[in-house]
């Protein structure tokens, strides 16, 4: 762990969803709305710091009406959720883009393509996501999705997409996947148990948040960052002071400067009453 640092002042929050800010089931602990309602109440901005999609956010806006702004596609977008407007956007290129898809169809894999606005699947893939490892996200899934007859036809439809990832049938695909796509000009996040994430090359979520600091006229050395695995290094790594959840990853936890309690337990909310 990295030595503590002073935690008298800082004006933004950027913290994770999955595993960070949500709990197992997908649901808040009610105390994480207490407590992000009463340092917004501060003056801290709370923001999101997700790999998730709009979509996939805007069902939480009438739980956390507070939190304004998402950087959400694990950084490719900047997003204003009072405003429905997009701040910006680094899309993966239209060659990569094609290629992903291929090797989607190929390993027989979910596509799921990430747009500024739009989260989109293929209608056949969404009735068994437990195939690929991904059955806790289903209910949000068919909430919230845009489904299509063919996911891998439509992604030449859309020239912005901003994330694509691909959900396997098992770890060994993902692998051979990766490894036929890894020329490619992208940054790769292998998620859950079988899932491979990718932006376009250079986006993490660190570069969302300089962006959303830039916007607002905040220092990266005035913020918090709340996180759990490893997607979530690239923006603790630049925040003021990084915060592990109580379920990270131990190379996370080795990372932060400060450990707090898990995603079941309002780690979220303890950490921000303690450092705000």
């Amino acid at each position: 762990m990295k030595q503590q640092k002073d935690s008298n002042k800082y004006k933004l929050a950027a913290i994770d969803m999955d595993g960070t800010l949500l709990m197992s089931d997908k649901s808040v602990h009610p105390d994480s709305v207490r407590d992000i309602r009463e340092v917004t109440a501060r003056g801290v901005q709370v923001v999101y710091c997700s790999g998730r999609s709009v979509p996939e956010i805007m069902p939480y806006r009438s739980i956390f009406p507070m939190i304004d702004f998402a950087i959400c596609m694990s950084g490719a977008v900047l997003y204003d959720l009072k405003a429905k407007r997009s701040l910006f956007c680094r899309p993966i290129s239209e060659a990569a883009a094609a290629r992903i898809a291929e090797t989607a169809e190929k390993y027989g894999g979910m596509l799921h393509l990430l747009l500024e606005e739009e989260s989109i699947v293929s209608a056949s893939d969404i009735t068994h996501m437990a195939d690929f490892y991904m059955e806790a996200y289903q209910p949000t899934y068919q909430k919230v999705m845009k489904t299509v007859p063919s996911a891998v036809e439509e992604a030449c439809r859309h020239e912005k997409k901003a994330k694509m990832n691909i959900y396997f049938r098992s770890p060994g695909d993902r692998q051979k996947a990766y490894e036929e796509l890894r020329d490619l000009p992208l940054t790769f996040v292998f998620a859950e148990k079988t899932s491979l994430e990718m932006n376009a090359a250079g986006v993490t979520k660190a570069e969302g948040l300089r962006a959303l600091c830039d916007y607002l006229g905040i220092a990266p050395g005035e913020t918090i960052g709340i996180g759990d695995a490893e997607n979530d290094r690239a923006f603790l790594e630049i925040s003021g002071l990084s915060v592990a959840m109580g379920n990270s990853e131990p190379g996370i936890m080795s990372l932060c400067d400060a450990v707090t309690d898990d995603n079941n337990n309002n780690g979220v909310g303890k950490a921000l009453i303690k450092y705000c």
